[in-house]
C-alpha cells in the first residue's frame, strides 16, 4: 500500500457517515458517491473547517484596518461590569449590533435588488420595449395599482367613472414601483398594506422607511468606524432597512412577478433528485430570479428544441430547479424541485445534468469545480454573479432578448448530452406535492370564487380545531443535520394542530418528505388540523413560494387580521415564525421584518449575538415591549417547536380562545355543513 493509499484510507475513516450529515436518503446516496469518486463537497468541508468561536458570538470587528478586534466572552461569563473593548473603544454590544446591522443590510440588498431587476423588466414590458414579457394578470395589476397611488378609473365625458386604459395603468405602476428604490423622502408606499395599528406604531416609533436604497446605505454609513455606537439606535435603522425589504422590495418583486407571469394557484409536481431522467437532457435552474427561468421553461417546451434533443439521442428535456428559482418555476409551471441549497453540488454528482443555469444568491462557487469532474456546463447569466473557479460559460440575461438567450441556453444543454462520460447514478427518491398557495389562492380555496374569505380559517382557529399559524422558512446549513431541523419543527407543529406556511428551502424539504399533500394530514396532524385539511382539501403545510415571497406570509397574516375575531394587529395573532436551518444574511433581514411586524421569530443553529448579552437580551426580550414581536434562538428543533407552540398558546389565552374544544365524531351531514361554511 502506497503512502497515498494510506492517506486516502485515513481520510475515509475520518469522514462522517452520510447518515450523520443528512436525513434525506437521496442526499446520503450522493454524498457516498461523491466520496467514492474523490469529489469534495460542502459536507466534507463542514467536517474539516470549524467555525470561528468569536465570529459565532458576533463580537469580532473588522470594520477598520486596526482590527480584527476579537472580544470573546470570558469563560466564566460576565461578572460585574463588562470591560471588553476594541481598539477604538467599541463595546461588545456595539460590535455585535454593527455586525447584525450589516447582515440586515446585505440581506435586504439581496432581496430588494432582486425586486429592482423585476421592476426594470416590468417597466420594459409596460413600455412595449420587449416582446418576451407581457402583462398576464390584469386582475392583480388592478388590485395593487391603488397601493402605488395609481388611479384605475378616469372620468368619462358625462362625469361617470370609466375604466382606465390597462397599458397606462401598467406604465404608471412600473414607474411608481421603480421609484421606491431611489426616493430620498416620504415613505415606501406599500407599507400601508399592513394593519392600520401596525402602520401607526411604525410611524410613532419613527421607523417608517423612506426609500429602499437609502435605508441600506445608511446602515453601511452608521456601521463605519466612529459613527453609530448605540445598539438601540442601530437596531432602529435595522428596522427601517428590513421593513423596506419585507414590505417594500420583496413585496414589490412578488407583486410584479405575479402580474408578469401569473398569480400562483395550486398545482401538482414532485421533489428530490429522483426527478432527473437518465434518458433526457437534464437542465437544472438554480438561484433566485424567475426572469430568465420563465423564458427557459418556454424554450424547453418548443417542439423544435424537443426534436433537437431527440436528434442527439435523448427522449426529451427535463427541467429541474434548485433553491428559490426552483420554487418560482414550480409555483407557476409545476417544474419539479431537484433539491435545496445543500444538494446543488450533488445534483451534478449524478452525472446526469447537462447544464446548471445560475442567476444570483446561494450559488456555491464549488459547483464549477464539481462540474469539471463531469460533462456538466455551468452557465452564469447575471452580471452580478460570475464564477472565477472552473470552466463556466456566461450568457448574460437581457430583458430585451430574454427568449433568444433562453433558447441559446437550452441548445447548449442539448448539444452537451452526447458528452456524458461517467456512469449516471440518479437516486430513486422523489415525492409528490401540491404547491402554489399564494395568499390569493388561500382566499379562494377557503371561500370559493364569489365568497373568497379568510373567515373559515379564523373560525377554525377560534374554535380550536387549528391551534395557530406557524411560518417556517429559511435555508439549509451544513453546520447542522441537513433537513432534520426543518422536518422536526414542521412535524411537531402540525402534530399539535398548528397549520404551517412555508417558503424557500424549508418548502423544498417539506416537499421531499411528502408533507405538501392533503393525504399527509391524516398521517402527521393532530385531530383538529387533520379534520380541517380533509374538509377543505388542503395540505397541512402550504407552499407559498420562494424566499422573496415571504411577503405573501405577511399579507396572509394581514388578511387574517382583516377577517376579524383574532385581534387588531399581527402581534395579536396566535402565530410564530421559524428558520430552523438558516445560513444567509437574507434570513436576518427576513427575521427582523417579521419581528418588527409583530411576530415571535425563532432561529435555529445559531445567532451571532451571544457574545453581547445586553444586546442579545434587547433582541430576545425587550423588542417585544416595543413591537409585539421578538427574536429567539433555539438550536434543538423539538424545543424550538415547543417554544413556538407556547407562544401561540399565550396569544390564544390573551384573546380568550384558550378553552379546550370538545372533540366529536362528525357524520356526513356534519361534514357537509363544514364544507358549506368553508
Amino acid at each position: 500500500m502506497t503512502s497515498e493509499d494510506v492517506k486516502k484510507k485515513d481520510k475515509a475513516k475520518k469522514a462522517a457517515d452520510p447518515r450523520d450529515l443528512t436525513v434525506d436518503v437521496a442526499t446520503q446516496d450522493m454524498i457516498a458517491r461523491s466520496r467514492d469518486m474523490e469529489i469534495e463537497t460542502i459536507f466534507d468541508r463542514a467536517q474539516t473547517m470549524k467555525p470561528c468561536n468569536i465570529g459565532v458570538q458576533g463580537t469580532c470587528c473588522k470594520n477598520c484596518a486596526q482590527g480584527p478586534c476579537r472580544l470573546p466572552l470570558p469563560k466564566s461569563g460576565i461578572e460585574g461590569e463588562d470591560t471588553r473593548k476594541g481598539l477604538c473603544g467599541a463595546t461588545a454590544e456595539t460590535i455585535a449590533a454593527r455586525n447584525f446591522a450589516r447582515m440586515v443590510a446585505a440581506g435586504a440588498a439581496a432581496h430588494s435588488d432582486h425586486g429592482r431587476g423585476v421592476a426594470e423588466t416590468f417597466l420594459a414590458a409596460a413600455r412595449k420595449e420587449t416582446e418576451d414579457y407581457k402583462i398576464r394578470d390584469t386582475k392583480k395589476l388592478l388590485e395593487v395599482a391603488p397601493d402605488f397611488g395609481v388611479e384605475i378609473f378616469v372620468e368619462g365625458e358625462n362625469g361617470e367613472q370609466v375604466d382606465r386604459d390597462i397599458d397606462e395603468i401598467a406604465l404608471e405602476v412600473a414607474e411608481k414601483a421603480l421609484a421606491q428604490w431611489g426616493q430620498q423622502e416620504g415613505e415606501i408606499c406599500t407599507l400601508k398594506r399592513a394593519p392600520e395599528p401596525r402602520y401607526e406604531l411604525w410611524k410613532k416609533l419613527g421607523v417608517v422607511p423612506r426609500g429602499i436604497d437609502r435605508e441600506i446605505v445608511e446602515i453601511m454609513h452608521r456601521t463605519h468606524i466612529g459613527v453609530d455606537q448605540d445598539y438601540e439606535n442601530l437596531t432602529e435603522q435595522c428596522t427601517r432597512a428590513a421593513l423596506a425589504d419585507g414590505w417594500g422590495g420583496s413585496m414589490i418583486a412578488t407583486d410584479l412577478q405575479d402580474i408578469l407571469f401569473g398569480c400562483p394557484y395550486p398545482l401538482k409536481s414532485s421533489a428530490n433528485l429522483g426527478i432527473l431522467k437518465e434518458d433526457h437532457v437534464n437542465i437544472i435552474i438554480h438561484g433566485h430570479e424567475p426572469l430568465l427561468s420563465e423564458m427557459i421553461v418556454q424554450a424547453a417546451e418548443l417542439p423544435e428544441m424537443v426534436e433537437m434533443a431527440k436528434s442527439k439521442g435523448a427522449k426529451g428535456i427535463q427541467l429541474g430547479g434548485i433553491c428559490c428559482t426552483a420554487n418560482e418555476i414550480l409555483m407557476r409551471h409545476g417544474v419539479p424541485l431537484a433539491g435545496n441549497f445543500l444538494q446543488q453540488e450533488l445534483a451534478i454528482v449524478t452525472g446526469a445534468v447537462e447544464a446548471m443555469v445560475v442567476d444570483v444568491q446561494c450559488i456555491m462557487e464549488n459547483i464549477a469545480n464539481v462540474a469539471d469532474c463531469f460533462h456538466t456546463k455551468i452557465i452564469t447569466t447575471n452580471p452580478r454573479a460570475k464564477i472565477a473557479s472552473g470552466h463556466t460559460t456566461h450568457i448574460e440575461f437581457d430583458e430585451h432578448t430574454a427568449f433568444a438567450d433562453a433558447k441559446r441556453i437550452v441548445q447548449e444543454a442539448i448539444d452537451n448530452f452526447p458528452n456524458r462520460e461517467k456512469d449516471v447514478m440518479i437516486p430513486n427518491q422523489k415525492s409528490e406535492l401540491i404547491a402554489g398557495f399564494s395568499y390569493e389562492a388561500i382566499n379562494y380555496h377557503l371561500g370559493g370564487t364569489f365568497r373568497g374569505s379568510y373567515t373559515p380559517l379564523n373560525d377554525n382557529i377560534i374554535n380550536g380545531r387549528i391551534r395557530g399559524i406557524g411560518g417556517v422558512v429559511g435555508c439549509n446549513n451544513a453546520r447542522t443535520l441537513h433537513d432534520d431541523g426543518h422536518l422536526t419543527v414542521v412535524k411537531e407543529l402540525i402534530k399539535n394542530d398548528v397549520i404551517v406556511l412555508t417558503t424557500g428551502c424549508n418548502a423544498i424539504t417539506c416537499g421531499k418528505a411528502g408533507l405538501l399533500t392533503p393525504e399527509s394530514a391524516a398521517v402527521y396532524c393532530g385531530p383538529g388540523l387533520a379534520e380541517v385539511c380533509e374538509t377543505v382539501g388542503i395540505p397541512p403545510v402550504l407552499h407559498m413560494g420562494s424566499c422573496v415571497d415571504n411577503s405573501r406570509i405577511l399579507m396572509a397574516a394581514t388578511e387574517v387580521v382583516k377577517a376579524g375575531g383574532l385581534g387588531n394587529d399581527i402581534s395579536d395573532l396566535p402565530a410564530a415564525g421559524s428558520a430552523p436551518e438558516w445560513m444567509s444574511e437574507k434570513a436576518i433581514s427576513i427575521g427582523h421584518y417579521f419581528v418588527t411586524s409583530g411576530v415571535y421569530t425563532v432561529f435555529g443553529v445559531t445567532l451571532p449575538v451571544g457574545g453581547a448579552p445586553v444586546f442579545e437580551n434587547y433582541l430576545y426580550n425587550e423588542l417585544e415591549e416595543i413591537y409585539g414581536g421578538m427574536w429567539d434562538m433555539v438550536a434543538d428543533p423539538y424545543e424550538h417547536a415547543r417554544k413556538m407552540i407556547a407562544h401561540i398558546d399565550k396569544k390564544r389565552k390573551a384573546l380568550g380562545i384558550d378553552k379546550a374544544r370538545e372533540r366529536v365524531l362528525l357524520d356526513m351531514a356534519d361534514r357537509q355543513k363544514l364544507e358549506d361554511a368553508a
